[in-house]
């Protein structure tokens, strides 16, 4: 159990304050998002919730596809997320920067890769809080880094916290299901 920090020197990443997910304040000249969202009660939800989380079943369930090179959450090593369908699907390809897997956290970070229309990192937390509750926590900073990405302007901060109440809702249907 513990934390595992990525990326290693051949890194490729396309923002310099790797890890800023983990703490707060988050880093100043990115729009912020964090979304907290309760998905269920004790510790098998959360060892449920935070399996969920790293081998990518939530992800596909919420309906992005993921190409991982691995079939958990690696620090250092590349996922592309795909969002959309068929010749409009974008994909943002992204590396996995740290990982914790504590006896009350389970969870990553990913951050941007060239080619990914944002630029900074996402992290996928689940806690088990003191009083039993269990908790996502989807924390983000970003910027765009494209043309589309600039085009979208304020719809995608409406986009990405639309994605985390939806990654939330997910998690909660298992939880209780």
């Amino acid at each position: 159990m513990g934390s595992t920090d990525a990326p290693g020197p051949a890194s490729r990443l396309t923002y310099p304050e790797v890890g800023a997910t983990r703490r707060w304040p988050l880093p100043a000249g990115y729009r912020h998002l964090r979304v907290r969202t309760r998905v269920g009660h004790g510790r098998g939800t959360f060892e449920a919730a935070g399996r969920a989380v790293m081998d990518w079943r939530m992800h596909r369930a919420v309906g992005v596809s993921i190409r991982a090179a691995d079939p958990v959450a690696t620090p250092g090593r590349p996922v592309v997320v795909g969002l959309g369908i068929g010749r409009l699907r974008l994909r943002a390809p992204c590396e996995v920067v740290w990982t914790v897997a504590e006896e009350t956290r389970t969870g990553f970070a990913y951050g941007t890769l060239p080619g990914h229309p944002e630029r900074g990192e996402e992290s996928f937390l689940v806690d088990l809080e003191p009083d039993g509750s269990v908790v996502l926590t989807v924390t983000a900073f970003s910027r765009p880094d494209s043309w589309f990405g600039r085009a979208g302007g304020p719809l995608v901060p409406l986009f990405q916290r639309a994605y985390a109440r939806r990654c939330g809702r997910v998690l909660r249907r298992w939880a209780v299901g």
